[in-house]
C-alpha cells in the first residue's frame, strides 16, 4: 500500500516550486495562474527576497481539500 502524498510531507516547513509540482501535477504556468486567481495558496518570501516557497501547511490543506471534494463527488 502506498502512503498518500500529504502523509509524506513534513509537519512544518517550506516547499519550493519543483517539490510542489511533484505533489500537484499541473504545469508551472497553470500553477502561477492559480496563485493569481486564488485557487492555489500564495507563496511566502520570508526566507529571502529571491526565494519563493510555500508553507507545507498550505500545500497539505490544498491536497486534503482536493481529496475531500473528490470523495464528495
Amino acid at each position: 500500500m502506498q502512503a498518500s502524498s500529504s502523509a509524506a510531507l513534513p509537519e512544518t516547513g517550506f516547499l519550493r516550486l519543483p517539490e510542489v509540482l511533484r505533489l500537484i501535477p499541473v504545469s508551472r504556468s497553470t500553477w502561477w495562474a492559480g496563485v493569481r486567481s486564488g485557487r492555489y495558496p500564495q507563496p511566502t518570501r520570508s526566507l529571502g527576497s529571491r526565494i519563493t516557497a510555500w508553507r507545507v501547511e498550505d500545500i497539505r490543506a490544498l491536497i486534503e481539500g482536493a481529496a475531500g471534494a473528490k470523495a464528495a463527488a
